[in-house]
């Protein structure tokens, strides 16, 4: 630079040769001119925050380093954890006692930023959100609330669920009664077909439980017209004669085949004949 050139404050014109001044956009200013222009005010004094003090911001807002600090105690905040709350600025303590949730179990605050439960309007550290018998963090696994207490799922299998007599698991959802006995849906089965029983017609034998058809086709009598099972289960109206059955609708004359329901009838050998037909033979 020679001695001819001017180094002069953008705003006042005075000359920075040999002062302290400050660049902005490619531009020179004295610290007077800079700070007047472009100081940031502090949003605890209210002054402005000069060259030589540190700004510290915080959402747009300045502060001078002093004058960080909580507004409820005036510790400072600097390079220490803080919250806001309706503009004001408090340090976790401040914060703590005044807005944070009280753990449902020690009671004591639960600090801005550490994990937390929350279940119907209460709040827990997470290692105070245990499990009633087995005393473990639930933490974020499933859990089931009985009576006053809060327990992780095989807890409550284990001590309250009902056991399948069949499988010997427990039966959380659903499930049949059978005997006075809890089954699962699922395994309440014929003894037979091993078919799902649930929600059908069924029968039993000897404390086993039999769908109709397996009854029927193990245990129920046959009918001398058509051979197929005789059961009253499903509704079946059944004719008996000398220790043999017939459905109502298969007994019938051997010859003309007329119904004989509510009607004399004829033997002959293994046979059953109308009166008429009888009496022809």
């Amino acid at each position: 630079m020679s001695i001819s050139e001017r180094f002069d404050c953008h705003y006042c014109k005075d000359s920075l040769l040999g002062k302290k001044y400050i660049m902005k956009e490619d531009t020179q200013y004295c610290t007077k001119c800079y700070e007047n222009l472009f100081a940031n005010c502090c949003e605890g004094c209210s002054s402005s925050i000069g060259c030589n003090c540190k700004d510290l911001s915080y959402k747009d807002r300045h502060w001078h380093e002093q004058c960080f600090k909580c507004a409820k105690c005036s510790r400072s905040l600097v390079e220490k954890a803080f919250a806001a709350k309706d503009d004001l600025l408090l340090c976790t303590e401040c914060y703590a006692h005044d807005y944070s949730s009280k753990c449902s179990t020690c009671k004591k605050t639960i600090m801005p930023g550490s994990r937390k439960m929350e279940y119907k309007g209460n709040s827990w550290h997470e290692t105070c959100f245990l499990c009633h018998r087995c005393q473990q963090p639930i933490g974020t696994k499933s859990f089931i609330p009985k009576d006053t207490g809060y327990f992780c799922v095989p807890c409550f299998e284990k001590q309250f669920a009902y056991q399948c007599c069949a499988c010997k698991k427990a039966i959380t959802t659903g499930g049949v009664t059978y005997q006075d006995k809890p089954w699962h849906r699922e395994c309440f089965l014929c003894i037979g077909c091993r078919k799902q029983l649930s929600g059908q017609r069924f029968t039993s034998r000897e404390n086993y439980p039999y769908c109709l058809e397996c009854f029927s086709n193990l245990y129920a009598k046959k009918c001398v017209g058509c051979t197929k099972a005789i059961t009253s289960l499903a509704g079946a109206k059944y004719i008996s004669f000398e220790e043999r059955q017939w459905h109502s609708e298969c007994f019938t004359c051997m010859q003309c085949s007329v119904s004989l329901v509510g009607r004399g009838f004829l033997t002959q050998r293994d046979n059953i004949l109308c009166t008429d037909c009888g009496r022809e033979k």
